[in-house]
């Protein structure tokens, strides 16, 4: 490890584990007595989790108010929030939810105390302003194994349609201060939710261990999550007998470290694919990253083979092939039979056709695709779309 130099970026202190969720009462206190809290649109409020929640701030003697995230984050959601709280701003914002409700929360606490609009800092589409915080104390807590969001100092927010575009706001300030990762909420999750946002964690780990940026560190976390990954997902999917609970629990902690590793390490061409996918077509992120991943990896794998013999993604993804199929399957394979286990539809299903494929290539050369293991051409990026078509 001669020379070896890599850059580890802040991270909040993580509470993990099966019924962690009741601690939320005593984290929101260590920073306030006034709370907002940012949820998904429905199901966190219809499920059992709900009222036990709300109670415990209640007797902890928290006042609350609520904000609900319908669908993806859009800037005019999240400045509309800022707008309406800052005359009162709340001490601590709690995301409690998916990562839409994770992404609003954040970005909602890093405006507040200024009450700046989110065009002034997003990336590539706003005015291009510095970030310079301060940003209000920020609590996450993933109802959802998949985005990583917890982990993450990006706020991705997004206006789809012809002219849209998803993009981050993303700061070491916005960081929440705690993630508390609780795996019995996906108890509730159904199986299609548990599939798409499975395959985000997946693609998110195998994108990090095999990026231009990975280092020792990130390589660890992420195998580690790979292997939790292996070992849980299906039973987690799937959602009954005895495996389930402790699926649960190993799929919570490999969509976790999906996310430490993203942030460390950056992610590859599923996620530059996805940025203008998600812009221009009502695609769930997770769908985009499970019906790509195998097609993108194929790619990576032919492209290593001509041109980059010796790198070492090759042999990572050799080394996740070998856990994914011990009978010497390749990668490609056992993934794209996963897309037809977990019914994971294809672009055409929601409107993408042949002639949307060079403007999605063309808003593909974000950051997520300049940490691929190598340059993929605009040909092999049409190529990795139309085999999902």
């Amino acid at each position: 490890m001669t020379g070896l130099s890599f850059t580890i970026a802040r991270l909040p202190r993580i509470v993990f584990g099966a019924g962690s969720r009741r601690g939320l009462a005593g984290e929101v206190r260590r920073f306030g007595r006034r709370a907002l809290l940012v949820t998904g649109a429905h199901a966190l409020r219809a499920s059992g989790h709900w009222p036990p929640l709300v109670a415990d701030l209640a007797a902890a003697g928290i006042d609350w108010t609520d904000l609900a995230v319908p669908g993806e984050p859009s800037p005019d959601l999240v400045d509309a929030a800022v707008a309406a709280h800052r005359s009162a701003p709340p001490d601590v914002v709690v995301g409690i939810g998916g990562g839409s409700a994770l992404d609003a929360a954040k970005a909602i606490a890093g405006l507040l105390p200024t009450g700046a609009s989110v065009m002034d800092y997003l990336e590539g589409v706003g005015a291009g302003r510095a970030y310079d915080g301060p940003a209000l104390p920020f609590i996450a807590v993933p109802t959802t194994a998949g985005t990583g969001s917890e982990a993450t100092k990006n706020a991705v927010l997004s206006r789809t349609g012809p002219d849209g575009f998803k993009k981050s706001f993303r700061d070491d300030r916005l960081v929440a201060e705690v993630a508390i990762v609780d795996p019995d909420f996906l108890a509730g999750c159904p199986k299609p939710q548990i599939a798409a946002n499975g395959m985000d964690a997946f693609t998110q780990l195998v994108e990090g261990y095999a990026s231009a940026n990975a280092n020792p560190l990130t390589d660890a976390l992420a195998w580690s999550g790979l292997e939790a990954f292996a070992d849980g997902f299906f039973a987690a999917w799937r959602g009954e007998g005895p495996a389930a609970a402790p699926g649960r629990d190993r799929l919570a902690y490999a969509a976790l470290t999906s996310g430490i590793v993203l942030a460390q390490a950056g992610l590859g061409a599923v996620h530059g694919l996805a940025s203008p996918l998600g812009a221009q077509f009502p695609i769930p992120h997770g769908v985009v990253c499970g019906t790509l991943v195998a097609e993108a990896t194929a790619a990576n794998l032919d492209a290593l083979a001509a041109r980059a013999p010796d790198h070492p993604a090759r042999a990572k993804y050799a080394r996740v092939a070998r856990l994914l199929s011990p009978d010497g399957e390749s990668l490609p394979d056992v993934l794209r039979a996963w897309v037809g286990d977990l019914a994971l539809a294809p672009l055409g299903a929601y409107g993408v056709t042949e002639a949307d494929i060079p403007a999605i290539v063309a808003g593909s050369r974000g950051g997520s695709m300049k940490t691929n293991p190598l340059v993929l051409t605009d040909a092999e990026l049409a190529e990795i779309l139309r085999r999902r078509l």
